[in-house]
């Protein structure tokens, strides 16, 4: 989650499906009618507009932005995944524009928040309380967290959803995928139908705080030899399927970081990226958003804080196995080794056109670049990112390839591209294959 930032504000969540359909409706008619004024003003020049220059405009990026992010719930989860998949291929200016729905989360007003709790734990729950502030101190997209002292001495931190979030998820998603397809960002010919189906399961899960309590204990026992490493304890008797009560632990932004000599920054990175590789081969379950607000850090025990486990994902043995193979043929440069292992996991199908699938293999003996390289790999000084963009971008506008592999391989490869991501903000230096190996 975000800290609220000083343009946040108390404002109440549209929990209402016709309101939020509204809501949707007005914003496809002002952006329409913005696009027919642009171009009319571009034709009246002598110009011929395309129609996906009159739509990714400022001022109607600005629009989607603020009012998904007035609306929260899924409708503002569902752009903040498409701003970090997608803020590379957007001019700067839109980019910046959406890249606001990662930091600027409004929160509930007083009477608002009141409500739900009253739903979750009955009148009177104040009276289990010393004190309870009412100012979130982190607020996101389906919810926002509170910390309260009870009664019996507890330091907690209460995260409470937004009234009507679940209600909302289905009718969300459509509507958002509907003004992709609007935009024309999206070939009409590829069946998202799955995705679909799978970012509303996904939701629905994020939306169950009971379940994720369920993990972030798991979480807890598998990491309980891991002393770096800090998950909070959850408490139950406060936890409902709106509200998921857990012990405060104190901690700075990992972002943070940026400014703490090499040496701590590359331990940091080294512990996070040791623990992808466990999620993946070891424990077979993953959290899989790559939020920097997941981490938190101690700077007076350098211990990492792990959060917010409602999109954590269990893996079969059976895939664990396939990437364990993929990984052993991309060291060991076998590029035969590598398709077919890419073919099993689904990256490609076999009547891929053979320039997709070499397309495909470049990229992925891309990724194994840091993993081959002896010793240390610095995150900071390479161009590895904006090649694997620029090549990811050739194929992405390849309307000839629309391949969407299985669902878990999505979720695991937004992980690993945000670990990329946070390593590189803190210009981390790691040596990749000391810690994969083992795993092989």
């Amino acid at each position: 989650m975000a800290d609220p930032k000083p343009d946040s504000r108390a404002l109440a969540v549209p929990s209402g499906r016709l309101n939020r359909l509204a809501r949707f409706g007005a914003l496809t008619s002002n952006i329409a009618g913005n696009m027919a004024l642009h171009g009319a003003r571009q034709v009246a020049q002598g110009k011929r507009p395309k129609a996906s220059d009159l739509l990714l405009t400022p001022a109607n990026a600005r629009k989607v932005a603020d009012q998904l992010a007035h609306m929260r719930g899924a409708a503002m989860k569902v752009g903040q995944l498409i701003s970090m998949d997608a803020g590379d291929m957007l001019p700067p200016e839109l980019a910046d524009i959406m890249a606001r729905l990662r930091a600027d989360a409004h929160y509930m007003p007083g009477g608002q928040l009141k409500k739900v709790l009253n739903d979750a734990w009955g009148e009177g729950w104040l009276k289990r309380f010393d004190k309870f502030q009412v100012r979130p101190i982190a607020a996101a997209s389906i919810g926002q967290v509170h910390r309260a002292h009870t009664k019996d001495g507890r330091d907690l931190a209460i995260k409470v959803q937004y009234p009507g979030v679940r209600r909302s998820i289905d009718s969300d998603v459509n509507n958002v995928a509907a003004l992709m397809r609007f935009s024309g960002v999206m070939p009409k010919e590829l069946d998202i139908a799955p995705m679909l189906d799978e970012a509303k399961r996904q939701l629905h899960e994020e939306a169950d705080y009971e379940r994720e309590g369920r993990y972030m204990r798991r979480f807890g026992e598998l990491l309980a030899d891991a002393p770096d490493f800090v998950v909070p304890k959850l408490q139950e008797d406060l936890t409902t399927r709106d509200v998921l009560a857990m012990d405060f632990v104190e901690g700075a932004a990992i972002e943070s970081l940026t400014d703490a000599p090499q040496e701590e920054r590359d331990r940091v990175m080294a512990l996070l990226i040791g623990l992808l590789f466990r999620e993946l081969f070891e424990f077979r379950l993953m959290q899989t958003d790559p939020n920097f607000a997941n981490y938190r850090y101690q700077p007076e025990t350098g211990r990492v804080i792990l959060l917010d486990f409602g999109a954590s994902r269990d893996f079969s043995p059976e895939m664990a196995d396939q990437f364990r193979a993929l990984m052993r043929a991309g060291l060991s440069g076998d590029r035969d080794a590598v398709r077919r292992a890419i073919l099993d996991i689904g990256f490609f199908a076999e009547d891929t056109a053979a320039h997709h699938q070499d397309t495909m293999l470049n990229m992925f003996e891309m990724s194994m670049e840091p993993l081959r390289q002896p010793g240390a790999f610095d995150f900071a000084q390479n161009d590895l990112a904006m090649r694997m963009r620029d090549a990811g971008m050739e194929l992405g506008a390849d309307r000839d390839f629309w391949h969407i592999p299985p669902m878990d391989t999505l979720f695991m490869q937004r992980k690993f591209g945000g670990i990329y991501l946070l390593a590189s903000r803190l210009k981390a230096r790691v040596d990749l294959r000391a810690i994969i190996e083992p795993y092989l």
